[in-house]
């Protein structure tokens, strides 16, 4: 079974009551396996790949995720769009935690990871300017409006290497570039870029990181997620229909040939 559109998310985003199982499977990668098995199946009508990112029960660590191997088993499959539901922390006093940031750029600060498909002998260098699909970004805010949802229609992701969190330091520093903190955007956007696939980052804000005095701890950010999943799950679920079959209004399935590849 294909799916045109691919979900990468934590095990809460994944809901077997609107989500229509049909097959699972564990596509073959040049780049290893992927974070656990995928599953395909229908949403609301609209064929879906899912992808637990961390595996299933949350055992892979951010810095150790396969993100290559992850983006090319859903290309395999015919994946065209990518959804990524994930959690942050909030850089900003306006990004309240419960709330959710349609990310519109990031800045990747991570360390060891392999960042691109790209290795040699052929060297492609893509354009990352605006690296998120305004198509799909839109639809899902103007969803988010319609259902009263708190959201913020753009924001800026620093992705840090992890999987320790940030030193007040370091959290007063990202504040002046950045709204939002994560550790797993980068390099997952740009790889979907390389293989021109759409890519949209749901954030959900799960605290405010520790410029803010307040401490930031696992129990605190999963309470939070599970808490206002609902909203997650309600985007994907009324606007994953109005996503359009064919990529009129984005550039995301040129960017090979824009770059000369």
């Amino acid at each position: 079974m294909k799916a045109r559109i691919g979900i990468i998310g934590g095990t809460g985003v994944y809901d077997p009551e609107m989500f229509e199982l049909k097959e699972t499977v564990r596509p073959h990668t040049p780049y290893g396996a992927a974070s656990d098995e995928i599953q395909i199946g229908e949403l609301k009508g609209v064929p879906v790949a899912f992808l637990p990112r961390h595996g299933r029960g949350h055992i892979i660590p951010p810095h150790m995720i396969n993100y290559r191997a992850n983006i090319y088993a859903l290309k395999q499959l015919g994946v065209e769009r990518v959804i990524s539901p994930c959690a942050v922390g909030s850089l900003q006093e306006e990004y309240k935690p419960g709330e959710i940031a349609i990310i519109d750029q990031f800045i990747d600060l991570t360390k060891s990871r392999d960042y691109t498909f790209f290795d040699g002998p052929r060297t492609v260098h893509v354009g990352a300017a605006d690296p998120f699909c305004p198509e799909v970004s839109s639809l899902f805010a103007k969803e988010a409006k319609k259902a009263k949802i708190p959201f913020h229609e753009a924001g800026t992701y620093v992705c840090i290497e992890g999987p320790r969190f940030s030193t007040r330091a370091e959290s007063r520093m990202y504040r002046a570039f950045a709204d939002v903190i994560g550790m797993t955007l980068a390099p997952e956007c740009a790889l979907a870029i390389e293989m021109e696939m759409c890519y949209t980052s749901l954030a959900m804000i799960t605290d405010y990181d520790v410029w803010a005095d307040h401490p930031v701890d696992t129990a605190t950010i999963l309470k939070t997620m599970a808490d206002n999943m609902d909203k997650i799950r309600a985007l994907l679920a009324n606007t994953l229909p109005k996503i359009p079959v064919e990529r009129k209004k984005c550039q995301c399935g040129n960017v090979l040939e824009a770059a000369g590849a």
